[in-house]
């Protein structure tokens, strides 16, 4: 068995281990086209004869900005790591300004683009930096291809030299700066080592029940973002087949075609396709409707290992049988498993896609953290409903005294790029400050309470934790995003975006015609049925959490817009600047 240590290790395991004939499968022109763990490796050592033909040094950075996830990121991603470069990843979706700021930054000296939308952005901003190439996954052109780098490695004469530049890659030295999506400021660099994502994903490992050689995974997250990036690499250690989604749109029909067994997504994600499970519930009629909605009672009781008795386990049964056989039938069919990180999961959630025979294991983790902590398993009695499971080997969590959690471990980041200052902030010896409230309950289960930079208190002194109020408040059907706020203030209010396309629906049940946003947003009797899904919400919190007013936003909350980060969480900071005359309103009127 290979010795993995470095990065680029997990390929070669995988050829002597697996030996896969679909090691990757990307989608081009209605096509899926798969390359073998040989070819993989083939690629990769072309790209990186290529690179040491372009210049390319040891620590010299590389940067890669994808609109999906495709084959081509994977081969470049080894083929630059083996020569002791950096691979420098980039969210597609944040603005040419931070383009040039994390190009610059990092001294990226070369950049790999997916697609002419990202080329056009790129070029705007190309010349402020130090960039002597851009190659393009897609043919564009005029362009520089990345076939062109594979073309230049074709001469494998230099072949030794990579295999001298592999040698000299040890397991702490630095394997990629990813920088955060952060929901304040600039982005900040986060150094992270070979040591740091190896270590990750063999001490989380234990936690994904896989058929290794056999498992077939789907991939739609960013693979720029920290937790999609370890799960490919933990895919290959595995030998899972990894295919790639064509987007967030094509995700149900090319869960139809794969039938994979695993796949990984934030929240909003795993929402969205439960409302469209319910949307499709609530238009059948009669005794279908009536055995749909009692399934989904049921399942919104579940707890795992038998705990809610025989009788409750026969209803269940049943469930299954007659109703969520056809939900998991819907999602390829084969869908064992599936994990969620990145921001906290609704408990309606994991349980009714644990009843349906699809469990989504919570996590939790950070960039910083290269990202697992601690993730659920529900093999062993390893899984609880509202937790983020059971901190995972050679890590080390503690809870300090005012109930943040510290972190200590072989996947702690190295340090934030150039800035000593803002790491030593968040680092206490070997701990890492997370940022996070939370504890750890006797049988060993990490539960996450809520964002310490995000807690605030009213002027009546009693704190608020929005990230729980917001979550209770987002099982309404009504409500697509919601943003408490309140610091300083008598009370806390909210800020709501409406699920639009519900609200249409709802509209016409009840013979009311929308014409415009404007029309939805000013109407009372919406109003009035809003009133009620906060009166209900509320009576799950103590008075001086309760929302008191509420204001609707009159647009979607987009990344584009700036209101999410690429991961789908809220900027604060940015939503309170768009909506500053909605919350005037709230608190002056």
């Amino acid at each position: 068995m290979t010795e993995i240590t470095r990065i680029f290790d997990f390929p070669y395991h995988q050829l002597k281990t697996y030996n896969l004939q679909k090691a990757f499968t990307t989608k081009y022109n209605g096509k899926w086209e798969s390359i073998s763990t040989q070819e993989y490796i083939n690629k990769a050592n072309a790209i990186s004869r290529g690179l040491l033909q372009l210049g390319v040094k040891p620590n010299d950075k590389i940067a890669i900005i994808s609109s999906t996830n495709r084959t081509e990121w994977n081969v470049l991603d080894i083929g630059i790591l083996q020569i002791g470069a950096q691979n420098v990843p980039i969210y597609p979706t944040i603005s040419k300004e931070d383009y040039e700021y994390i190009l610059n930054h990092s001294e990226a000296t070369h950049c790999f683009v997916s697609d002419e939308s990202i080329l056009e952005k790129l070029n705007i901003i190309k010349g402020n930096t130090k960039l002597k190439n851009v190659f393009t996954f897609d043919n564009i052109s005029g362009e520089n291809n990345w076939s062109d780098v594979l073309k230049l490695g074709k001469d494998n004469s230099n072949q030794s030299d990579v295999e001298a530049r592999k040698k000299n890659v040890k397991p702490n030295d630095l394997a990629t700066l990813i920088y955060t999506s952060g929901t304040t400021g600039k982005p900040k660099g986060v150094m992270l080592s070979h040591n740091n994502l190896v270590s990750n994903v063999l001490d989380s490992e234990k936690r994904v029940p896989f058929v290794y050689g056999k498992s077939k995974a789907l991939s739609f997250l960013p693979i720029c973002h920290v937790f999609e990036r370890m799960i490919l690499y933990l895919y290959q250690y595995c030998g899972v087949e990894i295919y790639f989604a064509e987007s967030i749109e094509a995700m149900s029909d090319n869960l139809k075609e794969i039938k994979p067994n695993v796949m990984t997504a934030v929240p909003r994600l795993y929402e969205k396709v439960y409302d469209k499970i319910i949307a499709k519930g609530s238009d059948l009629s009669g005794i279908k409707k009536m055995l749909f909605f009692w399934a989904v009672k049921v399942g919104l009781k579940y707890e795992p290992y038998g705990k809610n008795g025989w009788w409750y386990e026969k209803k269940l049964n049943l469930a299954r049988k007659l109703i969520f056989s056809k939900w998991k039938a819907g999602l390829g069919g084969n869908l064992d498993l599936m994990v969620s990180g990145s921001a906290a999961l609704q408990t309606r959630l994991t349980r009714i896609f644990a009843a349906a025979e699809m469990p989504i294991m919570e996590g939790y983790g950070l960039t910083e953290t290269s990202p697992v902590i601690s993730v659920n398993d529900q093999r062993n009695g390893g899984f609880r409903i509202g937790t983020v499971g059971k901190v995972i080997d050679n890590v080390e969590v503690k809870i300090a005294e005012d109930g943040e959690i510290l972190v200590k471990g072989p996947n702690i980041m190295q340090g934030y790029f150039k800035d000593s200052k803002k790491t030593d902030e968040v680092m206490t010896g070997d701990y890492f400050h997370t940022g996070d409230i939370g504890e750890i309950c006797d049988e060993g289960f990490l539960k996450i309470t809520d964002r310490k930079k995000e807690m605030f208190k009213t002027s009546g002194g009693k704190y608020v934790a929005p990230a729980l109020i917001e979550n209770r408040f987002k099982q309404s059907r009504f409500i697509e995003q919601i943003m408490v706020i309140g610091e300083g203030e008598k009370m806390p209010a909210a800020l709501i975006q409406l699920n639009f396309e519900f609200v249409e629906e709802w509209g016409k049940r009840h013979d009311i015609t929308f014409n415009s946003k404007n029309d939805i947003i000013c109407n009372e009797t919406l109003h009035e049925r809003i009133q009620e899904e906060i009166d209900e919400a509320n009576t799950h919190f103590g008075k001086w959490e309760q929302i008191k007013k509420f204001e609707i936003t009159p647009d979607v909350w987009t990344i584009d817009a700036g209101h999410l980060t690429p991961t789908m969480k809220m900027k604060r900071k940015v939503i309170k600047e768009i909506y500053k005359d909605l919350i005037e309103k709230i608190y002056r009127s």
